[in-house]
């Protein structure tokens, strides 16, 4: 048998963990489970962004999240259409920018140009890829 009053305050902690994980499955095992189901719903009226109930038979719900997903990948693509004739435009001034340089010397806005095509040609695959 252990002594309790010997044990330090974590120990006492992990008994009391491991009387509490042995013994009360055992007490809800005698538990009876009933056989029949709820007649309420079980959710809670609330989806998980907050917005209220989400069903997914109720075809006016359907209707208004499709023509929700159908205007976000809407945005999406204008979005994407923008950014690739902004890529377009940097590229162009890169070339050029490239073409009046010699071949031993880069100005600092080539450089950056370059910075800035790469970070846009990033964004616009990211949105590609979110539309997946």
């Amino acid at each position: 048998m252990i002594n309790v009053a010997q044990l330090t305050r974590n120990s006492r902690l992990v008994l009391i963990a491991l009387f509490a994980a042995f013994a009360l499955p055992a007490a809800h095992a005698q538990q009876t489970v009933p056989t029949t189901l709820p007649t309420t719903p079980s959710h809670t009226g609330v989806d998980a962004a907050g917005f209220g109930d989400t069903n997914p038979r109720d075809p006016d719900q359907m209707r208004m999240m499709k023509d929700m997903s159908r205007e976000r990948n809407s945005i999406r693509q204008k979005q994407i259409v923008d950014d690739t004739a902004q890529l377009l435009d940097l590229a162009k001034q890169l070339k050029d920018a490239v073409d009046k340089s010699s071949k031993d010397q880069l100005s600092l806005s080539v450089v950056n140009t370059a910075t800035e095509i790469e970070k846009l040609a990033k964004a616009v695959k990211e949105k590609m890829r979110d539309g997946q």
